[in-house]
């Protein structure tokens, strides 16, 4: 499966787009003003122990405290003892080593593990661990322990510290492991000097950004070229690449072209569609996504695709096909957390067991962890993605100032209504002369017509005049109540 890689740079923000047979099937934005801080160290401060929630905030230097749950305190967890309440492990004012795991989201903070790792392209280096662990994605337990034993061999005998070795790993040679080693041992080093001389809050290791993490975390033997229309951003992966991964080299092209290379492949018009609720499915039916506060729904529907057989076959059709494009939308869109997906109603258990199965292999091309539970008793297919960074929606939108994130805004009519009710209460407070309606056109168009009588009768109910005044700028559902 031929992959290519294209990286759109501007001054402002870098984007990377992971294309199959001409496709999107991954997206990344990172803005130079609102960095990711997933992996990166910090020596942190706590500033308050909540034995209740057994959870402590820890100052890490950013606009809000970030989170240390007992849970993911490593000392606590790993010395072989019953597990402490936290008010027993940390103190007000302790200084402490912490690694971000989860982005802050929303009003959220950051969310910290004192198990600190440090990735590399084909390991990862846990400095408190001393065992030697495989990916999970790597099933074959002969391939788990030959790629042990090759890691073991080239490790020196006083080494400290233990690796998880990454999915990429499965077809490297020992010499590959010795740079990632060297490079790895030579990042905790550094961080380990700027720890000793650093007053908290301080940033001690920063991860890399998405330009080099393409190198280290996105190349496979699928991936034929690396698109980059930047040359400054083209010189310094060349430049990495050459002491990281060289073999990444051969795949780097500079994209010099006139028209924009994400219009050139389609990339900004799929952009817009992950923004879109619907997904038309290429049979006719459709996807309804609802991203919320508590969890993300799907819903899929036959629309316009009426089949050639019986309905159950359409019905199974659709949902076969709906199960490759939900996995894309996941990906592209960046939803975590709960998901629910309404496929729509099958009544053989056959095509039920189908479509799961259809499903989990869809899923499983992605590099975020996902656990899928099945259709419940309602027939709703429930599943989690792990989320460790705000979606795409959130990165590149915010609630509507009109409608304030509802979706929806109150008709011409409910707001004339309004108003009428507003101008009884104020008639009744004050002894103005006149009153004046300042409303959007469609408000204003509506007391001018259907609404003509309402007013009328309004105004000879307070017996003052009413008059009516447009104001351009004005939301349908904005509107003031002068008194004259």
């Amino acid at each position: 499966m031929s992959e290519e890689i294209l990286i759109n740079v501007t001054p402002q923000e870098t984007r990377v787009a992971v294309m199959q047979f001409g496709t999107v099937q991954d997206l990344h934005i990172e803005r130079g003003s609102n960095r990711g801080i997933v992996s990166n160290v910090y020596l942190g401060k706590v500033l308050r122990v909540l034995p209740g929630m057994q959870s402590a905030f820890i100052d890490i230097g950013l606009e809000r405290s970030a989170f240390l749950h007992v849970a993911d305190i490593w000392e606590n967890s790993h010395n072989g003892d019953p597990e402490k309440p936290i008010e027993k492990v940390l103190y007000e004012g302790q200084t402490l080593l912490v690694q971000v795991i989860k982005e802050p989201l929303g009003t959220k903070g950051a969310r910290l593990s004192t198990q600190l790792s440090i990735a590399g392209r084909l390991l990862v280096y846990l400095p408190q661990e001393t065992h030697i662990g495989v990916s999970q994605r790597i099933e074959s337990e002969e391939q788990r322990e030959a790629l042990r034993a090759k890691l073991q061999a080239v490790l020196p005998p006083e080494h400290k510290g233990g690796y998880i070795i990454r999915t990429v790993a499965e077809a490297t040679a020992e010499l590959t492991f010795v740079s990632d080693i060297a490079y790895l041992d030579k990042l905790w080093a550094n961080l380990q000097a700027t720890a000793k001389t650093a007053s908290a809050p301080q940033l001690l290791y920063q991860e890399l950004d998405i330009s080099l993490r393409v190198l280290r975390d996105f190349v496979n033997q699928a991936t034929s070229r690396i698109l980059i229309d930047s040359r400054e951003t083209y010189q310094r992966m060349a430049a990495f690449a050459q002491d990281y991964n060289p073999i990444a080299n051969g795949y780097l092209e500079h994209y010099p072209g006139e028209r924009p290379l994400f219009d050139l492949h389609g990339v900004e018009e799929e952009i817009e569609r992950a923004l879109s609720k619907r997904v038309d499915l290429k049979s006719g039916g459709y996807l309804i996504i609802d991203q919320t506060e508590a969890m993300t729904t799907v819903d899929v529907n036959t629309g316009g695709f009426v089949g050639l057989r019986n309905f159950d076959d359409t019905i199974f059709k659709t949902n076969l096909e709906a199960t490759q494009v939900i996995a894309r939308q996941l990906r592209l869109r960046n939803l975590g957390g709960i998901i629910i997906c309404d496929f729509i109603d099958m009544e053989s258990q056959e095509h039920r067991d189908a479509v799961l199965e259809e499903f989990k292999k869809a899923l499983a091309r992605d590099h975020t962890r996902i656990s899928v539970n099945g259709f419940s008793s309602l027939g709703l297919l429930e599943m989690t993605r792990k989320r460790t960074r705000e979606s795409l929606a959130h990165v590149l939108c915010e609630p509507c100032p009109t409608c304030q994130g509802r979706g929806e805004v109150k008709t011409a009519q409910t707001v004339c209504y309004e108003i009428l009710r507003e101008i009884v209460r104020e008639a009744r407070q004050f002894n103005a002369r006149e009153y004046r309606i300042l409303g959007s056109q469609q408000v204003i168009d509506l007391f001018l017509d259907e609404e003509s009588q309402a007013l009328a009768q309004l105004s000879d109910f307070i017996a003052k005049p009413v008059s009516l005044q447009v104001e351009t700028m004005y939301s349908q559902e904005q509107y003031d109540v002068i008194l004259m």
